[in-house]
């Protein structure tokens, strides 16, 4: 036997190995609930991993309420994207624009504290499968949002709704919350070279 088939036969007994291991923790995984997501860190890509599931859930037949918290002065690639589906999803842009740019914090405390009033309409309202809360962790790191209220409203949701929350800076009350936590961490920014934002990449 030459070294390709060997190295070949190896691979197929690691793989054979490896797909009993899997196969033993699907049959294992048979809770079937909705979860809680946090998408955090200071890495690029967040929302945009938060609206890849939006348009899942749409593939799969899943109404989607979203709610943006901060971003809101212009408008995004994703929010005029999904504005083509107003029956099946609920996109509500309640900010202002980033924090540096409305320098008002009791205005930007009203506009998170309004943009929660949407969120808590949707997290009960049985036949939204996935709530998007986007931005929301800037909010809570700021202040503008109290946590605990937060997570009741989320915990009190309906048995198999979905919920993600993107944002850096998510707070240890709601990673300990959360079911699935993902941190996005920075390794090279085109921006810090000096590009400015692309349409369709970064908006």
């Amino acid at each position: 036997m030459n070294e390709s088939s060997e190295r070949d036969t190896r691979h197929k007994a690691r793989m054979q190995r490896k797909k009993a291991v899997v196969d033993e923790k699907i049959a294992e995984a048979q809770d079937d609930y909705g979860l809680l997501l946090v998408h955090t860190g200071n890495g690029k890509g967040k929302s945009s991993s938060a609206f890849g599931m939006v348009a899942r859930a749409l593939g799969h037949g899943i109404k989607v309420g979203v709610v943006q918290f901060i971003k809101g002065a212009a408008s995004t690639g994703e929010e005029s994207f999904f504005r083509h589906f107003p029956d099946e999803v609920r996109y509500h842009v309640m900010g202002e624009g980033f924090t540096w740019e409305t320098q008002d914090r009791q205005r930007d405390i009203a506009k998170a504290k309004k943009a929660w009033n949407v969120a808590a309409q949707l997290l009960a309202d049985p036949d939204i499968g996935l709530v998007v809360l986007d931005e929301l962790n800037i909010a809570l790191k700021y202040g503008y949002l109290e946590l605990d209220p937060i997570l009741a409203d989320i915990e009190s949701r309906p048995l198999l709704q979905h919920v993600v929350v993107t944002g850096r800076g998510a707070p240890p009350g709601l990673i300990e919350a959360a079911d699935t936590v993902t941190e996005m961490s920075l390794v090279k920014h085109a921006f810090k070279s000096g590009v400015k934002a692309q349409k369709g990449v970064e908006f």
